[in-house]
């Protein structure tokens, strides 16, 4: 019996929109993943100047957008432990919750740009299957540059063929503080429990 695949897509997704279910359902198809934890993350190192609703409330809207996707999970692996958290202190974890499972960490493409500036890239690369890399628009990749600095990084590179929708969190943030409209952005559970509880207006 072959090993479970695992995905693992962590974000603040505050909210999780249409454009983060697209590429969850595309890299399960593209990287043939038996399951997708949806790692909510608390604090990311990268966010600390950035004012991010409390981490219940955007567990809570993950669940209502994945659910009828019974191959997608929550993880709570970043939230119930103390910051900081680093890539390759998740993926560590995951990997004594799920022995013996191959665990894929999706990635956007400017992320894998700056992966050697990543705290213990190099454990990180050891610890993972391969990197499921979502491509965006302009993020030029040289993977011969990062081979360079990362030996053993561009055998384990992925790149997940994806429709891109030009949607992102912080814009609907936006338009519903603006009393724009948004619903057709999110998916219906999500855009219900926004506006039953006044979030972001």
């Amino acid at each position: 019996m072959s090993p479970e695949r695992i995905g693992i897509y962590g974000g603040t997704f505050d909210p999780p929109h249409l454009g983060h279910l697209v590429l969850a359902v595309e890299a399960c198809d593209n990287l043939d993943l038996n399951r997708l934890l949806w790692v909510v993350t608390a604090h990311p190192p990268h966010k600390q100047k950035q004012v991010i609703s409390p981490a219940e409330q955007r567990v809570m809207m993950v669940k209502a957008a994945i659910a009828g996707y019974p191959c997608f999970d929550v993880s709570r692996v970043d939230l119930d432990r103390p910051a900081p958290h680093y890539a390759a202190d998740t993926v560590r974890l995951l990997q004594k919750q799920y022995p013996g499972a191959q665990l894929i960490y999706l990635i956007g493409g400017d992320s894998l740009r700056d992966l050697p500036t990543w705290r213990r890239p190099r454990d990180l690369i050891e610890q993972v299957t391969a990197f499921g890399v979502m491509r965006r628009l302009g993020d030029a990749i040289d993977l011969v540059a990062l081979e360079q600095v990362l030996p053993g990084l561009t055998e384990k590179i992925h790149f997940i063929q994806a429709p891109r929708l030009e949607i992102s969190s912080r814009d609907i943030r936006q338009r519903i503080a603006q009393g724009r409209p948004y619903h057709l952005y999110l998916p219906q559970g999500v855009a219900s429990l926004i506006e039953q509880n006044g979030w972001y207006s």
